[in-house]
């Protein structure tokens, strides 16, 4: 029997080359790889049009679709992108914000309210910082141009919380160093940093983050992998073959990291970042599946209960189908 063929959107990482290239194969799966830069015209050209079969997804959204009880995906415990967010926080030195409590109150910027990083930055604001979010005005809009982030769209009606549009000539940026917002969270990051006007909340950062994940043991998760609904649903055995697939790829990446005999990366020091990455997080610093991962999806779910985005909090075996 010919092999089912699916197309996969997603962006262009290292531990998805394996999959992209051929070299690793999901059993009775042809993949045609489509790789997408830009998350955000990679999701809403998943979640507005369907483009594809299956593709990299917005942990947030997905989570939010499935709480509406109308969700189009199922999803698989595969994270293509995991980012510790202390080092997404800026400040506007304009404008005085130094610490964490100065936010209080104040008006920050945010591609969008409901993303994953922001999400997840307003998490650690409230839990490891006590900021009292509030009062905070957010003003949600593009960082590097005018406009909104990816698609048009209102902000969330939560109530409570101040949403607001940027419907500004200036990008958030702009305003950041002008002083007409106090801070910003989410992607991406001000070209100005450290020129006078604009700053890190969190300089020392990168410590900060190892303290973090030695506290908790969370890595946040980004971004997971979902399947159009329609087409897990005539093919559900798939689910096992593309997981497979996906940890080989993986763990192919990073064995590849591992070899001093000829560096695959241009940072000179690579191997000493890797030693240094399983010191801090163990020989397997980028685990998939349900269980390994359990206290950083909670705390995923647990964050978009608490900022009014879902209206329960579903269990981890409801977001993720079977693939042991």
């Amino acid at each position: 029997m010919a092999n089912l063929k699916i197309s996969f959107a997603c962006g262009p990482y290292d531990r998805m080359d394996a999959i992209r290239d051929g070299s690793v194969r999901a059993e009775g799966v042809d993949i045609d790889y489509i790789s997408i830069p830009s998350p955000r015209e990679l999701f809403d050209r998943m979640v507005l049009k369907k483009e594809f079969d299956a593709s990299e997804m917005s942990s947030s959204e997905t989570i939010v679709h499935l709480c509406s009880g109308h969700s189009p995906f199922v999803a698989l415990p595969v994270f293509p992108s995991r980012v510790f967010r202390q080092g997404n926080i800026f400040v506007s030195v304009k404008n005085g914000i130094k610490k964490p409590k100065d936010f209080e109150g104040k008006r920050i910027g945010v591609p969008l309210y409901s993303m994953t990083a922001a999400i997840v930055i307003k998490g650690l604001l409230a839990d490891d910082y006590g900021v009292d979010l509030s009062g905070v005005t957010w003003v949600q809009g593009a960082g590097d141009h005018v406009g909104a982030h990816g698609e048009d769209r209102p902000p969330p009606d939560i109530p409570g919380v101040k949403i607001i549009q940027n419907h500004s000539n200036k990008t958030l940026f702009q305003m950041l160093a002008a002083g007409e917002i106090d801070g910003y969270i989410g992607t991406g990051a001000p070209k100005n940093i450290g020129g006078g006007e604009v700053d890190l909340l969190f300089p020392n950062h990168v410590e900060i983050e190892k303290d973090y994940f030695k506290r908790t043991g969370i890595h946040p998760i980004m971004h997971l992998v979902a399947i159009r609904k329609e087409v897990y649903e005539k093919n559900p055995w798939i689910a096992k073959p593309l997981y497979k697939a996906f940890v080989e790829a993986k763990n192919r990446a990073w064995a590849e990291y591992h070899n001093t005999g000829a560096n695959r990366s241009m940072f000179p020091w690579v191997w000493d970042h890797v030693a240094e990455t399983e010191k801090v997080m163990g020989r397997d610093p980028w685990p998939y599946g349900v269980e390994a991962n359990r206290a950083t999806l909670e705390s995923l779910v647990r964050n978009l209960r608490r900022q009014g985005m879902i209206n329960r909090e579903p269990k981890l075996e409801e977001i993720f189908v079977p693939v042991d």
